[in-house]
C-alpha cells in the first residue's frame, strides 16, 4: 500500500458513474513529480461500478480517500470532499480529466494561503474521443481587478486548472449547490470580489476529456445557470461600487454576459432542431450587440471549435453545412435586438476568420461568397443565389497573388474574373497571355486605340523607355481582357445594367449661379516699398480701422496724448481715420504715409480740417520734421527688416521731438517675439516687446506710461527724465474682425505653423469628427454636442501647435500621390450638416484659420435630424443657400448619404442608387465637383468601398478611432470623435499631446 506524508494538496474528485475513467485520472496523480497529494473522491450515488473501484483505489494507495453519498449534484459532492480535505490547498478535479505529471511541482509554490489569498491557474487541452488534442486553450491575465471584469461575464477558467486555499473556499462558502452547471464559474466570481489575487502560470498542464455526447446536456440549463451567475456578478458590481460601462473600458454589461453564453452555447450545439428563440426567451432583455461584433465572433468560433472537435481553422469548412444553419439564425436573432447592420458585421468578420485560415478554400457562408481561382486555370464561377458579397484570392500555381474584397452583382465570367485580377489586385503580370491569332487581333486593336501615345513615345527620345514598356504592358493585359469570353449574365454585365438604369433616372447637374469661389488675379510683384504701399491701398481700408478692435485702440492712444499738446506729427498715418480724431485733440497735425492713395484718401477725409497738413513721407529714408510735440507711430514698425533699421528710425522720432515731447506708438505681441504668451503669427521679424526695447534704448526717451492689452501695448515715452513709468492693463475691443482673430495665437509656447511645415513631415493624419457645436440638447445626445467655448479651444489649441487643416479633396490627393505631407495637418468633419455648424461652429473656426468638411444628408436638408427623434426635440439642419454661402468661404461638402440610413443594412442596388443620387444632389446645388463620403453611423462594411467608388466618390470616412495613415483604405479612413461629454483636458491626449496645455 502507498503511503505519504501530509498532504500540501487536496483534489476534489466527484464521480457519478465514472468506473470507466476514473482510475485514469487518479493515476495522472500518481504520476505526478512530487507525492505529498491527497485525493478525496466522493461517489455521487452511482449506479455502475464507481463506488468498488473507488474504494479498491483507496485501499492500495493511502492518498486517496474514499466517500460516498446520495446523488445530489457535482456541486455538493465537490463541497462533502471539500470538508475532508487535509490540505491546506485545493483543486477540483473531474472524474473524466487528467493532469500533467509536473502539475503539483510547477503550481503549488505559486498558490498560498496569505494575506491576499493566492490563487495560480493554467492553461488547458480538450482531448476528443479519438484522442486528438485539441488546441491550447490560453489562460488569460487575471491580475488586479481584471479577474473582477472577467468573471463578471464569463468562466475564464477551466476548473481543475485551479489551485486555491481551503481557507479561501470555505470563506466564500464553498460551491453553490442550487446550480447544476457554472458552479466553478461562480466560484471564481465569489473568490475574485473576495480579494483574491490570481496568479497565471503559463504552461499547459491539465487536459479535459470530451467525450461522446458531452455537450448534449440541457442548453436552457446552461442558459439559466448563466443568468443566475451574471445577477450574482451584478449585484457584486454593485456593492462593491464597480459600473459595466461597456467595451471602451473593458467591463461587459450583463445583458451582453448572457447573450454571451446563449450565442456559445447554441454555437457548441450547432443543432437546427433547437429553438433559438425559445432560449432567447430565458433572457431577462436582449441587448443591442452593436460595438460587440468581434467578441461575438471569438464566442461563436470558440463554441463551434469546441463543438466540432475542430483541430485545424479550416476543420469548419468542412462541416459548414452542418453548423450554417445555427449561426445564420443566431447572427438574425442578434440583428433582430441590435442596431442595423450589427450582423452583417458579424458574418464578414467569421467568413474573414475562415478564409483567413485556408485561402484556397472556395464556400458560401450566409450573403458571403468566396472563390479561390487559380490564374492559370479559370472557369466561370455562377453567383450563390444568397451573395451579394464577393471574397475572391487568386493564385498563380500555388502562390497566392491578389485578394478582391467587395459586392457582387452576378456570375464571375472568365472576363469578370480578369478584370477584377488586372484592375483590382494589380495582378495583371501572372495572367498567362496566351500567343493566339485572337489574341494579336485584340492586342493591335488595343494598341490602335493608343497609337498617338504609342508614335509620342517612339519618336523621343530613351528616356521614355519605361513609360513605354509600361504602355506595352497595359495594352497586352487590355488585350487579354477584350479577348476573354464574358455575358450578358456576369458580373460586370450586370452592374453595366445597374449604373445605367440608375444614371438614367437622375436629372443633368445644374450649376448653382455664382457658387463657384471667385479666382482674384494675384498682384504683381512690388518692385519697392512705396509699390508695395500703393498695392496695399489699391482697395480702401485694407485693415479695417473702422472694426471694433481698432477703433478701441484709437480711443486707448488717445488717453495717453497730453493736453495741451500743441504740435502732432503722424507717420503712417493711412487714410486719415485717426487723424481725424488726433486733430480735435491738439493744435496742429502733421500727417504723412509713404502711400499717395492713402494721402489722397485722407485729404478728402479731412478736407474740412484746418489744422492738418498731409504729405508723402518715407519715414526709413527722409528725415522726419523737427520740434514736435508728439509723435504718433503706431502698427508699422513691425515693417522694419531687422533691429538696426528699426534702431535707425526710432533715433530719428527721438531727435524730431522737442525737449518733453511724447512719443506714442501702438503694437502687437508677436508670437515670434514673445512666444511664452498669446500673441500675432505674423511673419514680421519682431514685435511690440522689441520695439519697447529698442525706444527705450534711445538716448533722452523714458517711457512714461503703458497700456497693456492681451493683444498689444501702447506706450508714450517722454524726452525727459521719468521717475516711475505707469502701467495699465485693459481689455482690447470685440468682437474680433476675422482677418485679425485667425492670425492670433492663444496661450503658452507652441509651434509656428511656418516651423512645423519646414521641420516635419509626416505620414498619417489626425481626422476630427464632430457632430453638434451646441450647448443645448437632449441628455441623450450629449456625446455628439461640443459647447462653442470648449471647441473655441480646442481649436486654439491646434492653432498654438501647428495645425493647419485640409479638406477632403486635398486630403485625397496628398494620399494617391504617397508622399510624406509637410507639417501638421488636421482635418476637421461635421457629420449631419447641423444649422449650428453655421451659426457656432463657422465662426470659431474662420476666427481660427481653419477649413472644415460638412457631410450632408441631403434628403433632409432645410428640415431637421429626425433620425435622433427618439431622444428628444431633433435639431434644425442647413439649408441649401447657407451651404452655397459657407462654400464659397472655403467649406468643403461631402456626402451622409441621402436618407441617413446605415449603409450596412442596405442591399446592394439601394446603396449603390442612395450614393449616386446624394452626389448627384450635391454638386447640383453646390456647382463644384463632390468627392467624399461619410456613411451615417460609420457602418461601413466589406462591399461598401467598392459601391462607393462605383458612385463617383474618392476618399470616404469610418467612424473608426484611430490616426488616419497612408496604409489606410482610401474609403474607410478612420476618425477620432471629439465627445462633448469628456472633458476639455481630454482633447490633448485625443491628439497624441497628453497633458499640454489648453484652456
Amino acid at each position: 500500500m502507498v503511503t505519504a506524508m501530509a498532504p500540501e494538496i487536496s483534489f476534489l474528485i466527484p464521480a457519478y458513474n465514472a468506473q470507466a475513467t476514473l482510475a485514469e485520472a487518479l493515476a495522472s496523480l500518481q504520476r505526478q513529480t512530487k507525492a505529498n497529494w491527497q485525493a478525496v473522491v466522493v461517489d455521487d450515488g452511482s449506479s455502475d461500478r464507481t463506488w468498488e473501484l473507488v474504494e479498491a483505489l483507496a485501499a492500495a494507495d493511502s492518498r486517496i480517500v474514499a466517500a460516498r453519498q446520495a446523488n445530489t449534484g457535482a456541486a455538493a459532492a465537490r463541497n462533502h470532499a471539500a470538508r475532508l480535505a487535509a490540505a491546506p490547498l485545493l483543486c477540483m478535479l473531474d472524474a473524466d480529466d487528467w493532469l500533467d505529471p509536473a502539475f503539483i511541482e510547477t503550481m503549488l509554490p505559486i498558490a498560498a494561503d496569505g494575506s491576499p489569498p493566492a490563487i495560480a491557474y493554467c492553461s488547458y487541452r480538450r482531448v476528443a474521443p479519438d484522442g486528438r488534442l485539441m488546441p491550447v486553450e490560453q489562460a488569460p491575465l487575471l491580475a488586479g481587478d481584471a479577474a473582477k471584469r472577467e468573471f463578471s461575464s464569463f468562466c475564464a477558467l477551466a476548473i481543475h486548472t485551479v489551485v486555491f486555499p481551503k481557507s479561501l473556499f470555505e470563506r466564500v462558502g464553498g460551491m453553490d449547490e442550487s446550480l447544476q452547471t457554472c458552479e466553478e464559474w461562480d466560484l471564481w466570481l465569489r473568490m475574485a470580489f473576495a480579494g483574491a489575487e490570481f496568479r497565471r502560470v503559463d504552461a499547459c498542464l491539465a487536459f479535459y476529456r470530451m467525450k461522446p455526447g458531452s455537450l448534449s446536456g440541457d442548453p436552457a440549463k446552461l442558459v439559466r445557470d448563466a443568468i443566475c451567475v451574471t445577477t450574482k456578478a451584478e449585484a457584486l458590481l454593485r456593492q462593491h461600487g464597480l459600473q459595466a460601462e461597456g467595451t471602451e473600458t473593458g467591463w461587459v454589461t450583463p445583458a451582453i454576459s448572457r447573450l454571451r453564453m446563449l450565442a456559445w452555447v447554441l454555437a457548441a450545439k450547432h443543432d437546427p432542431t433547437l429553438d433559438t428563440g425559445a432560449l432567447a426567451a430565458l433572457l431577462p432583455d436582449m441587448p443591442d450587440a452593436a460595438g460587440y461584433e468581434s467578441f461575438f465572433v471569438n464566442v461563436i468560433m470558440h463554441g463551434l471549435r469546441t463543438g466540432l472537435l475542430a483541430n485545424q481553422p479550416d476543420d469548419l469548412i468542412d462541416s459548414l453545412d452542418t453548423w450554417q444553419p445555427t449561426f445564420l439564425s443566431l447572427v438574425d436573432l442578434i440583428q433582430r435586438h441590435s442596431f442595423p447592420g450589427t450582423g452583417r458585421k458579424i458574418l464578414e468578420q467569421a467568413t474573414w476568420r475562415l478564409t483567413a485560415a485556408n485561402l484556397s478554400r472556395s464556400f458560401t457562408l450566409g450573403s458571403i461568397q468566396v472563390v479561390s481561382v487559380d490564374l492559370n486555370r479559370l472557369s466561370r464561377i455562377g453567383k450563390a443565389e444568397q451573395a451579394d458579397t464577393l471574397i475572391m484570392h487568386a493564385f498563380s500555381g500555388e502562390q497566392h497573388v491578389g485578394t478582391f474584397v467587395g459586392p457582387l452583382w452576378g456570375d464571375l465570367s472568365i472576363r469578370a474574373q480578369i478584370r477584377l485580377i488586372i484592375q483590382e489586385m494589380q495582378a495583371g503580370e501572372d495572367l498567362e497571355q496566351q500567343r493566339t491569332l485572337t489574341y494579336a487581333a485584340a492586342w493591335t486593336k488595343e494598341a490602335l486605340r493608343g497609337y498617338r501615345t504609342f508614335g509620342g513615345l517612339i519618336l523621343r527620345s530613351g528616356q521614355r523607355r519605361a513609360r513605354l514598356e509600361k504602355l506595352l504592358v497595359r495594352t497586352g493585359r487590355n488585350a487579354v481582357l477584350a479577348q476573354a469570353p464574358g455575358d450578358s449574365q456576369d458580373n460586370d454585365a450586370r452592374l453595366s445594367d445597374i449604373l445605367r438604369g440608375l444614371e438614367r433616372g437622375l436629372p443633368p447637374v445644374r450649376h448653382a449661379a455664382g457658387a463657384a469661389p471667385r479666382q482674384e488675379k494675384p498682384a504683381p510683384q512690388a518692385q519697392s516699398a512705396e509699390d508695395y504701399w500703393e498695392q496695399i491701398f489699391e482697395r480702401p481700408d485694407p485693415w479695417n480701422y473702422l472694426s471694433v478692435y481698432e477703433q478701441v485702440k484709437y480711443a486707448q492712444t488717445m488717453s495717453l496724448i497730453p493736453q495741451g499738446t500743441e504740435t502732432a506729427l503722424e507717420l503712417a498715418c493711412a487714410e486719415g481715420i485717426f487723424t481725424e480724431k488726433l486733430a480735435r485733440a491738439v493744435g496742429r497735425v502733421t500727417a504723412t504715409d509713404i502711400s499717395q492713395r492713402a494721402i489722397d484718401r485722407a485729404s478728402k477725409r479731412c478736407r474740412d480740417l484746418s489744422n492738418v497738413e498731409l504729405r508723402v513721407l518715407d519715414f526709413v529714408r527722409q528725415q522726419l520734421p523737427p520740434d514736435q510735440d508728439l509723435i504718433i507711430c503706431s502698427e508699422v514698425l513691425y515693417y522694419m527688416k531687422d533691429e538696426e533699421m528699426l534702431a535707425d528710425v526710432c533715433r530719428k522720432m527721438a531727435a524730431a521731438l522737442k525737449p518733453g515731447g511724447c512719443l506714442i506708438t501702438a503694437h502687437p505681441h508677436l508670437r515670434q517675439d514673445e512666444p511664452g504668451r498669446s500673441g500675432f503669427d505674423w511673419d514680421h521679424p519682431f514685435g511690440v516687446a522689441t520695439i519697447r526695447r529698442v525706444l527705450a534704448e534711445q538716448a533722452g526717451l523714458a517711457l512714461e506710461e503703458t497700456i497693456d492689452t492681451a493683444l498689444y501695448a501702447i506706450h508714450r515715452f517722454r524726452k525727459a527724465t521719468v521717475a516711475d513709468p505707469v502701467l495699465r492693463v485693459e481689455t482690447h475691443g470685440t468682437p474680433l474682425d476675422v482677418d485679425v482673430a485667425k492670425h492670433i495665437i492663444s496661450g503658452p509656447a507652441g509651434i509656428a505653423r511656418e516651423t512645423a511645415w519646414a521641420t516635419e513631415v509626416t505620414t498619417s493624419i489626425p481626422i476630427l469628427m464632430y457632430h453638434r457645436i451646441a450647448e443645448d440638447g437632449p441628455a441623450a445626445l450629449r456625446r455628439f454636442r461640443t459647447p462653442p467655448e470648449m471647441f473655441r479651444k480646442q481649436l486654439q489649441f491646434l492653432r498654438r501647435h501647428g495645425y493647419y487643416a485640409v479638406t477632403a479633396p486635398t486630403l485625397a490627393n496628398l494620399l494617391r500621390s504617397g508622399k510624406p505631407i509637410q507639417g501638421r495637418p488636421v482635418m476637421l468633419t461635421f457629420d449631419d450638416a447641423y444649422l449650428d455648424f453655421r451659426t457656432n461652429a463657422f465662426p470659431i473656426l474662420a476666427e481660427n484659420d481653419f477649413s472644415a468638411d460638412v457631410f450632408v444628408v441631403t434628403d433632409k436638408v432645410g428640415g431637421r435630424s429626425d433620425w435622433d427623434c427618439a431622444y428628444g426635440e431633433p435639431a434644425a439642419l442647413m439649408a441649401w443657400p447657407d451651404m452655397q454661402e459657407l462654400q464659397q468661404k472655403g467649406i468643403s461638402f461631402g456626402s451622409h448619404l441621402a436618407s441617413h440610413t446605415p449603409a450596412s443594412a442596405m442591399e446592394n442596388d439601394a446603396l449603390l442608387a442612395e450614393a449616386l443620387r446624394s452626389r448627384h444632389e450635391l454638386e447640383s446645388r453646390l456647382g463644384s465637383p463632390v468627392v467624399s463620403i461619410a456613411l451615417p453611423y460609420g457602418a461601413t462594411d466589406f462591399r461598401a468601398p467598392g459601391i462607393l467608388c462605383l458612385a463617383g466618390y474618392t476618399i470616404g470616412f469610418t467612424t473608426r478611432a484611430a490616426t488616419a495613415a497612408f496604409s489606410d483604405n482610401v474609403f474607410g479612413l478612420p476618425r477620432l470623435e471629439v465627445r462633448g461629454d469628456r472633458p476639455l483636458e481630454a482633447f490633448p491626449a485625443l491628439m497624441g499631446l497628453p497633458g499640454a496645455f489648453i484652456g
